[in-house]
């Protein structure tokens, strides 16, 4: 299955399509899913501490027969491993648990904590070879320009929730100077019913014999967005990664975009996300 890449700030390729594994429950369930996933032609999976499923997605790469270089593995620091000294040490224990020499892409998974000690940790990761590129995840207060600015190396891609109701158009124009890039969660709005069968999602998949869902991973394609949707089945998986057959016109690009209302599904404030995130620690 051919899929696209995309060149972030650093020179370094990052597959464009690949599989989440958020709430997949267990390091057996991700390995089966990540092993299915590569069969099909997956070759990104997006994991994290928190996720508590690394190790699965480990196993699955280390008995692929696909070369270690032909698979991005996305991963994501929590703020309890936030700071200097502190964060290298939580590097070295994500490559034991990822059975790997190194991490493609390291994001900081939420903007609370330490995140300035951490990134100069993961910078030095990079300088070493730890670590290939690093990003941010949730960053979308003014905290993403204090960590842009005060960075040497700047964030290659910014993972936040984005999807046709909620497209984040404002949010590209604040990165677009540091060159980097979105990544979204909640592509298809977090499955919600009434975005998936808009009209015009309907109108696309018949015109081009696809499922709405993959008319709006298309449409991330073609904006220029990152997208890993999360399943564990097999016919989905397979439906979810066949979307680079076809093309979208600009007046269907046009008519989706106009969808964005800015209505997003995680609606909690930095007060309560802060609150939730210090009561959990994930365990090595």
């Amino acid at each position: 299955m051919k899929q696209t890449y995309i060149t972030m700030n650093n020179g370094e390729s990052i597959p464009q399509f690949g599989l989440g594994v958020f709430m997949i429950n267990g390091d057996k369930e991700t390995e089966n899913a990540c092993s299915q996933a590569l069969a099909m032609g997956y070759r990104h999976i997006d994991t994290a501490h928190a996720y508590q499923n690394e190790r699965g997605v480990g196993a699955a790469v280390r008995k692929s027969d696909i070369a270690r270089c032909d698979i991005f593995i996305t991963s994501k620091l929590w703020p309890s491993e936030y700071g200097e000294g502190k964060t290298l040490d939580g590097i070295d224990k994500m490559l034991g648990r990822l059975d790997t020499d190194y991490i493609d892409l390291l994001l900081l998974h939420q903007q609370f904590g330490d995140y300035l000690g951490a990134w100069r940790d993961m910078e030095k990761a990079v300088a070493v070879g730890k670590v290939k590129s690093i990003g941010i995840s949730n960053f979308e207060s003014d905290r993403l320009e204090e960590l842009c600015e005060a960075a040497t190396i700047k964030p290659a891609v910014l993972q936040v929730e984005c999807h046709p109701y909620y497209a984040q158009n404002s949010l590209k124009k604040r990165i677009e100077k540091y060159g980097t890039i979105i990544e979204s969660w909640y592509p298809l709005g977090h499955a919600d019913a009434v975005l998936l069968n808009e009209e015009i999602f309907t109108e696309l998949a018949d015109k081009y014999k696809k499922t709405n869902a993959q008319i709006i991973l298309r449409w991330h394609i073609q904006e220029g967005n990152v997208v890993f949707p999360k399943t564990t089945n097999p016919q989905h998986m397979k439906e979810n990664i066949n979307v680079f057959d076809f093309q979208l016109t600009a007046d269907e690009m046009n008519k989706i975009n106009s969808l964005d209302c800015g209505n997003r599904f995680f609606n909690m404030t930095l007060a309560e996300q802060e609150k939730n995130l210090a009561a959990f620690t994930p365990a090595d």
